[in-house]
């Protein structure tokens, strides 16, 4: 060891012997055993107070935990009532919205009916003006004769007219009846449907004419009229099919056949290159008549040309 070691460090060598010397005394050893065992008591109260803090830190871990929880459950609850009840306004609006359309769709349906009415009021007063124009001719015609007729018992050059043989002079035969007899009604019908349905369509036009020109007002003149439409739409006339088709509904709208006209004249519209004006025709006959068969073929239709059976659908 170096000499300047030893100097220097021989007074701290000495105490730390003394110090050892004093530590392994019996006395000593006894006051450090107490000390220790202190020093452990107080260790083991720590550990216990610490274990204690840890039990309560994990009892309010838990109880945060499940408050946590808890809150994220009413937050998806809210959530999934919130999505609920819009869902449910969303489908009040559709609703609403759908009403407002058929409240839309019914007031031009019934403007189209006053419409209609308003011209089979102007036609029926026509009518009438007519028949008491008739009506006044006849009873204002004198017994005599009229001027431009041939005065009775003369002929047209002035002559006494002479009746037939062994008659006196001056007297006048009896005018032979050139009328044609109305033919029976229901005979006629049958007869003209079974020459429609054997495709006779010039015969059966004819018979059809004839149900309406002898009995204009008859539910089978409102029919006959519908299948002189079908005869035309039948052969592409579809102006003339048209036509007919506006008889039926302007002149016999309770007609059984007026839905299948409406129907039908659509159709002819739409052949006819008039599209608008043929769906504008399908979807009235879809609010006027929305549960009957007439009113799917008219879907249908709508469908197949890619267009909504109501106007205000995108």
């Amino acid at each position: 060891m170096p000499k300047a070691f030893t100097l220097r460090h021989r007074p701290v060598v000495a105490a730390v012997a003394l110090a050892a010397i004093v530590a392994f005394t019996p006395v000593r050893a006894q006051a450090a055993s107490k000390e220790i065992i202190a020093l452990q008591t107080q260790v083991q109260q720590l550990l216990d107070m610490v274990q204690r803090m840890q039990s309560t830190l994990d009892q309010k871990f838990g109880v945060l935990q499940h408050l946590v929880e808890q809150t994220a459950d009413n937050a998806n609850q809210m959530t999934q009532t919130v999505n609920a009840l819009q869902q449910k306004l969303n489908q009040q609006n559709d609703a609403l919205s759908g009403k407002i359309d058929t409240a839309s769709g019914q007031v031009q349906s019934l403007n189209d009916s006053v419409d209609e009415l308003k011209t089979r009021i102007a036609k029926l007063d026509k009518s009438v003006q007519d028949l008491q124009n008739q009506l006044q001719n006849v009873q204002s015609a004198p017994a005599g004769a009229q001027p431009g007729t041939t005065p009775v018992g003369t002929t047209p050059e002035g002559n006494p007219a002479t009746g037939p043989a062994g008659s006196a002079p001056g007297t006048v035969a009896p005018p032979t009846a050139s009328a044609t007899p109305a033919p029976p009604l229901r005979e006629t019908f049958q007869a003209a449907l079974r020459d429609y349905n054997a495709a006779k369509y010039p015969v059966a036009t004819g018979e059809f004419q004839d149900v309406i020109h002898y009995y204009p007002m008859d539910d089978m003149a409102g029919s006959s009229q519908f299948y002189l439409g079908e005869i035309a739409y039948r052969q592409q006339d579809y102006a003339e099919a048209i036509k007919n088709y506006n008889a039926v509904l302007e002149n016999f709208t309770g007609n059984p056949k007026a839905v299948t006209a409406q129907l039908h004249k659509g159709f002819a519209l739409i052949s006819s290159a008039k599209k608008d004006a043929g769906i504008h025709e399908l979807r009235l006959l879809i609010q006027r008549h929305p549960q009957t068969p007439e009113a799917s073929q008219a879907k249908a239709k709508l469908s197949a040309l890619g267009v909504h059976s109501t106007a205000s659908q995108r």
